[in-house]
């Protein structure tokens, strides 16, 4: 399992951004025969607040199970910014994640271009992302495996002071947000972008998703699968002993990825062609 850290000049964020990269593609074999190297299937998979484009190697055995799905998964740093669209010229995170990094990596490494071959996931901050940018590009993904995710934003507008607390801080989610009053009933609001899918007509993301029953964001997510499943959407609620913590994440990022429609006989390797 070759484990690739490299840089590329983003234009959305404006500078050269970092990301690591699991990519099957050196397996080895042990005398059985090689199958023919074709598109491997994809999980772009989100660090949470305070964390960077390590996280997932170093916290989980994300690399190990990846390696034996035979599936690629690539890990971008978010900078605290919940992978959305802030103000700044050089804070388009959404655009980053859903645009940008996609096609970048499609252009560099032997993944599949096939929706139903491309998934995104993430932990706290990053399993918001994972769920407001698969909400904003379903064309692009076609699933959604959210850990502990951190549904914030019905209580963005609460935050009326400058602290010296990130969680407390007017500030810094105006940074990440913009405006906090616009926030809701726009395309940052997991709310109204699950209902606008919906009513769209075109295929919906399938969701997983898990939070442990002692973390404080255990409501809101479970509250939030529900809503899914009554927009009709495929919801897979996994609750699970647990806090906001490494162990949790470590054990149910293989339960997403068991999830994942890979299949035994592929193994996570694309049975089609690239499509252009």
């Amino acid at each position: 399992m070759a484990l690739i850290q490299c840089s590329f000049m983003s234009t959305s964020l404006m500078r050269t951004v970092p990301i690591q990269v699991v990519l099957p593609t050196d397996k080895m074999t042990f005398g059985a025969p090689k199958t023919e190297q074709k598109p491997f299937k994809t999980l772009y998979l989100l660090h949470g607040i305070f964390g960077s484009y390590i996280d997932w190697v170093t916290g989980t055995r994300i690399e190990q199970w990846a390696a034996a799905k035979d599936l690629a998964v690539v890990m971008p740093s978010g900078d605290n910014h919940f992978y959305v669209d802030g103000v700044p010229a050089d804070a388009k995170y959404g655009k980053f994640i859903s645009q940008e990094l996609v096609e970048f990596t499609r252009k560099s490494f032997p993944l599949s271009h096939k929706r139903e071959d491309t998934f995104i996931g993430g932990l706290s901050m990053g399993g918001y992302g994972s769920i407001i940018n698969a909400l904003n590009a379903p064309e692009t993904f076609g699933a959604v495996c959210a850990l502990s995710s951190a549904l914030i934003t019905d209580g963005l507008t609460q935050y009326t002071e400058n602290t010296d607390l990130i969680f407390t801080d007017r500030a810094y989610y105006e940074a990440a947000f913009g405006n906090l009053e616009a926030v809701k009933g726009s395309n940052k609001d997991y709310h109204e972008m699950a209902r606008r899918v919906a009513a769209s007509g075109t295929e919906k993301p399938r969701f997983f998703m898990s939070c442990g029953t002692e973390d404080g964001l255990f409501g809101v997510n479970e509250a939030f699968a529900g809503e899914l499943k009554e927009l009709g959407y495929d919801v897979t609620w996994l609750p699970a002993p647990g806090v906001h913590d490494w162990l949790f994440w470590d054990t149910h990022i293989k339960d997403a990825l068991d999830w994942l429609p890979l299949g035994e006989e592929s193994q996570g390797i694309s049975s089609g062609h690239v499509s252009e």
